[in-house]
């Protein structure tokens, strides 16, 4: 006979709650203001989710916990996506005041239900709405995150890359997702200065420098922790010095609804690499040996780079061009490297040990073109080549190619790369 365990009775009454919750939309959210540091004025809020006041899930640990236990994640996140907009709505936010709204990993690909897409419609006009993910969504989701990504930028709404600093990872996919808010997590802001600090400083401030990017520090809670966010270049801070999380935002103007630098929604992913340096006047024409001792270098750039955790991404035409070499050095980049993709015509989803794949399909114009890209905080360079046909052996064949160490072009070319990635499941 089976015991009947407190630790069972637990997960039992909270799925219970848990199904009640989502079935009667019982997810509310509470507001923690976002500050300009110099002057004290509100420029944002932050929607926090809870459960029922006083229920098993009223804080965000155990409700999320519970819906990861019961495969409801995304079904949770789409109900805290609908209690902040409609409670940022009841009180009148209004559109000076920037609404901070989390976007969950695992809710990124699904196809949203017709009610959070019309909740979102409804509040466009009113609200100015700025999207939070984290570089865990581009390691599962790429393709989907950057369609988010680009969706945001048309409809006006502004990206967030949330915990910077705690994994290194997110350093180095920062210009992926090219967001508008960099957020220096808390664990930055409440430690010690270390060498990783510097590291972030380093790569920040050039992505700041790049972009326009704001920077806003989590977590602060003395003026102390405030002064050190202002020295890593933190101009928003958020955390108890400023105000506790409540029920209802209750700032209106100074905000000014200026927080987000200006972005190009239709460049955002091109639709191939070459596009980028078709009219560029800088391309030559060159035979494959030249373009394979070009690309033998860049990953070694990679190979140099290690400690800078590179991403690097590769586009081969088809799977019989990424040859069991080719594998044998991605494999070897993917051991150290962020991320390592590649995309061919009937690649595999995973093409080797760690490297991530994706399969061109027989009309994509990529098809044509051989591509790579390596990324680090610091570095960038491409190949960027297009095949001008002909029959002839192999290495005799010839490509229009331009090589780029301009980052916003090689961030633009590997975007166009990582959305033909497949997800993780």
């Amino acid at each position: 006979m089976q015991i009947r365990t407190d630790a069972t009775a637990d997960v039992a009454a909270e799925a219970v709650e848990l199904e009640e919750l989502l079935t009667h939309g019982q997810v509310r959210s509470v507001y923690q203001p976002i500050v300009d540091m110099a002057s004290g004025d509100v420029v944002a809020y932050e929607a926090l989710a809870r459960g029922p006041a006083g229920g098993l899930l009223e804080f965000p640990d155990t409700l999320f916990a519970a819906a990861a236990h019961a495969d409801r994640t995304r079904e949770l996140d789409w109900e805290c996506q609908r209690a902040a907009l409609c409670g940022a709505l009841a009180a009148g936010l209004g559109r000076r005041i920037h609404l901070f709204v989390n976007v969950e990993p695992g809710s990124i690909p699904a196809q949203r239900p017709a009610w959070i897409v019309e909740a979102f419609d409804r509040a466009e006009p009113l609200l100015s709405v700025v999207f939070e993910v984290s570089e865990r969504a581009v390691l599962a989701h790429p393709k989907e995150l950057l369609d988010l990504v680009g969706r945001a930028r048309i409809h006006g709404r502004g990206i967030a890359l949330d915990d910077v600093g705690v994994n290194r990872e997110s350093l180095s996919l920062m210009p992926l997702v090219d967001p508008d808010v960099i957020k220096l997590d808390i664990a930055v802001i409440q430690q010690s200065p270390t060498a990783e600090t510097g590291r972030l400083l380093n790569a920040v401030s050039a992505q700041v420098e790049r972009s326009g990017a704001v920077v806003l520090a989590e977590g602060v809670e003395t003026e102390a922790h405030a002064t050190f966010a202002r020295s890593l270049g933190a101009s928003l801070g958020q955390g108890w010095l400023y105000g506790h999380p409540e029920p209802v935002p209750n700032a209106r103007p100074p905000g000014t609804g200026t927080l987000l630098a200006a972005r190009t929604p239709e460049h955002l992913v091109p639709e191939t690499p070459f596009d980028l340096v078709e009219h560029s006047g800088r391309t030559m024409v060159a035979t494959k040996d030249l373009l394979l001792a070009i690309s033998l270098d860049l990953e070694h750039h990679a190979v140099r780079s290690i400690g800078d955790e590179p991403v690097v991404l590769g586009a081969f035409q088809t799977a019989s061009r990424f040859t069991a070499a080719t594998r044998r050095r991605y494999e070897r980049l993917a051991e150290a490297c962020v991320f390592v993709g590649a995309v061919a015509v009937g690649l595999d989803d995973a093409p080797g040990c760690g490297v991530r794949g994706g399969t061109l399909a027989t009309d994509d114009r990529l098809i044509d073109e051989w591509v790579v890209t390596v990324m680090t905080p610091h570095l960038a360079a491409a190949l960027i080549a297009r095949d001008l046909g002909g029959t002839g052996p192999e290495m005799d064949r010839r490509f229009e190619y331009a090589i780029s160490h301009d980052r916003e072009l090689v961030s633009l070319a590997a975007r166009s790369l990582m959305h033909r990635i497949v997800a993780t499941t």
